[in-house]
């Protein structure tokens, strides 16, 4: 069993390499994106409605209650890019519950890829919500010398939300991998369950934290802006 999805080559040529990593990402992108046409080009307003828009109605409204408990903002703002962040990694996480397939989070590359997008997502917010003028002035203050040191603090938080999706997804294969080799014919239904509540979890931490450094950049320049208008 490899412990992750970057050892899995299916084809080379050259530096050029498909391994499960893409291949396996490209089929979630690939389910998820027909999933969510199939559910939703039919969509109902009165109460007969199907099963499937239910379930994707509850869904959404889940999402959208964790968003306003985490943030105490409002959960529209946030619902686009938190709830497929959310829906995205947990349909990663998760993949591996079929035999033969490795989750793709076990590697680095897409951890680094989704706290990249978490990233780009933080000022991307900021300056939507307060222009980019006095978005990036949050970051000399109180004085021009900060600047590089909150840009650092930008840095270093993305490599943790990183490490920490990878190391937890690579841990939780490992513990997989060692109960399997102990007990194969004991074990395996207790394992696959085990391995999808780590999925579930991680895919939660990830996106609550992904929320949370989000939201806390704009209630700092909100505050900002209060001690500014104070003086």
């Amino acid at each position: 069993m490899e412990l992750t999805t970057d050892q899995i080559i299916f084809w080379e040529w050259g530096v050029v390499r498909i391994t499960a990593t893409l291949v396996y990402t490209w089929v979630v992108i690939i389910i998820l994106a027909s999933g969510s046409w199939m559910i939703s080009r039919k969509l109902q307003s009165d109460v007969q409605m199907n099963r499937w828009q239910n379930f994707l109605e509850v869904l959404v409204t889940m999402i959208k209650d964790q968003i306003r408990e985490a943030s105490r903002q409002n959960p529209n703002h946030y619902l686009p890019f938190i709830g497929t962040l959310f829906l995205f990694i947990l349909a990663l996480n998760v993949i591996d519950i079929f035999p033969g397939i490795t989750a793709p989070t076990t590697s680095l590359s897409t951890t680094a890829a989704l706290a990249s997008c978490v990233f780009i997502a933080v000022p991307i917010f900021g300056i939507a919500r307060q222009g980019a003028k006095e978005y990036f002035a949050h970051y000399m203050r109180p004085s021009p010398i900060m600047l590089p040191f909150n840009i650092i603090g930008e840095l270093s938080r993305t490599i943790a939300l990183a490490i920490r999706l990878f190391g937890n997804m690579m841990s939780g294969s490992l513990i997989v991998a060692i109960l399997l080799s102990l007990a194969p014919l004991f074990f395996p239904v207790l394992v696959q369950a085990f391995g999808l509540l780590i999925g579930v979890i991680q895919a939660y931490v990830f996106s609550i934290l992904a929320l949370v450094y989000i939201a806390s950049g704009q209630r700092a320049h909100e505050m900002d802006e209060r001690v500014n208008q104070q003086k």
